[in-house]
């Protein structure tokens, strides 16, 4: 039900929707570097921008160069990693991820059809498969963390990615700043910083009518590239403890983030249609007639046994089986035994009582027993369930025969909740 409070102040404007959160975190690291030849990270950025605005580079020199700056030091990258991740949450925004397809997906898509989307994944998965959604890694931080501020946050004691990379890039500029700029780690800083704006200003000086600036653009990203080798280095032999195997890690976090995203966002349509179909198959099981049909049409084996076993699966359901507590077995085993009026015979002294419950026992074959005795009806019905009768008074008989014929009611409901439990259980 919808909450009418302050609702009428929203319908005549819209949300508004941003990645600007995320964009403020990312500017916050940025800030870091003062830009003054200590840092690397503005430069990285700048970088970044410079080459994919340009107008002159083809798709392919554009992709080539970014490669090659990010195959050097990949976790050094900083400015490309949080530039990409800022790109990737405007394009969720913007539904842009959504590739256009002329058969599923002919036109633009919008925010509010992924939003509509993960919503019914978070209710269609538990349906199918009895787990929640973020058990098959598609809750809704595997589709929307990074504009959820999953990079701010965590659910535990541990610090959040962007907490852990800022305070790495201040123990870096707080270290190089030490000596004034001459330190070892101040030196491989603006190095850096100095190849990638020698790129930068290379790039913005190419012109549309250029024809030879291959080899200079090779040459800048080179110098570029091979100055993150030396950083890395340096920052290994600078700072206590190596924070370059905590920047690794910070990069996986951060980039196998933005894949899990993008793979569940960019086929979410088709997925849920998957879903969805998958609940209507099942759901026209119910009909008799369809059910043989679809039986003999479908291909796949665990359809063909769904449908071939629906009506034996279905008469197992029961719900005097079913329970909403916690209950174990034995105890819900009780239950079910006194709502059933069980045990039905509890004196074995009552002979005639223990001869006609005997009667009701499915495994007894009681043909001719009205012509029998008590007393041979239950001598009859031991012999029947292997219980020994030589030398044994009518009482001990009696006794021997109601204990077996009372576990074996309590032994068949155990049956029938296993079988309830079981035709009730997604698998």
């Amino acid at each position: 039900m919808t909450v009418n409070k302050g609702f009428l102040s929203l319908v005549n404007n819209t949300p508004n929707f941003s990645n600007q959160a995320l964009e403020n975190a990312v500017n916050d690291i940025k800030a870091v570097d003062q830009d003054d030849g200590y840092q690397f990270i503005k430069s990285q950025f700048d970088v970044d921008t410079a080459i994919r605005t340009n107008i002159v580079l083809t798709t392919s020199q554009k992709n080539d160069a970014l490669e090659t700056l990010n195959a050097a030091q990949p976790h050094l990258q900083i400015g490309r990693i949080l530039t990409d991740v800022v790109r990737h949450t405007a394009s969720i925004v913007d539904a842009t991820i959504i590739p256009l397809t002329d058969a599923d997906n002919p036109t633009p898509s919008t925010f509010l059809e992924i939003l509509q989307n993960v919503q019914s994944i978070q209710g269609l998965i538990p349906e199918l498969y009895g787990v929640p959604a973020s058990d098959k890694g598609r809750g809704v931080n595997d589709h929307l963390g990074t504009l959820n501020n999953i990079f701010l946050t965590t659910e535990d004691s541990t610090e959040p990615v962007f907490t852990r990379l800022k305070k790495i890039m201040e123990r870096i500029d707080l270290t190089g700043r030490t000596g004034g700029g001459s330190s070892a780690l101040a030196i491989g800083t603006a190095a850096v910083r100095f190849s990638n704006s020698q790129l930068v200003t290379f790039l913005n000086s190419v012109a549309a009518d250029s024809t030879d600036f291959q080899t200079t653009l090779d040459n800048r990203v080179t110098q570029a590239a091979g100055n993150y080798s030396s950083l890395n280095t340096r920052i290994s032999d600078a700072l206590q403890g190596d924070p370059i195997e905590e920047l690794v890690a910070i990069k996986d976090e951060i980039t196998n983030q933005v894949s899990l995203e993008n793979r569940n966002l960019v086929g979410i349509f088709s997925y849920v249609e998957t879903l969805a179909n998958n609940i209507s198959f099942a759901g026209l099981a119910e009909d008799e007639e369809l059910r043989k049909l679809l039986a003999r049409v479908a291909q796949n084996k665990n359809w063909q046994t769904y449908f071939e076993e629906y009506k034996t699966n279905q008469s197992y359901l029961n719900p005097i089986y079913t329970t909403d507590t916690d209950s174990d077995k034995s105890t819900i085993i009780d239950q079910v035994l006194s709502d059933s009026g069980l045990p039905d015979v509890t004196d074995a002294t009552d002979f005639e009582a223990v001869a006609n419950k005997a009667k009701r026992d499915t495994r007894i074959d009681t043909a001719n027993y009205d012509r029998y005795t008590i007393e041979r009806q239950i001598t009859e019905s031991c012999l029947q369930l292997g219980i020994t009768t030589a030398n044994r008074t009518l009482q001990n008989l009696s006794g021997s025969l109601l204990n077996n014929m009372n576990q074996h009611d309590r032994d068949e409901i155990a049956r029938q909740l296993d079988l309830n439990e079981s035709a009730n259980t997604l698998t």
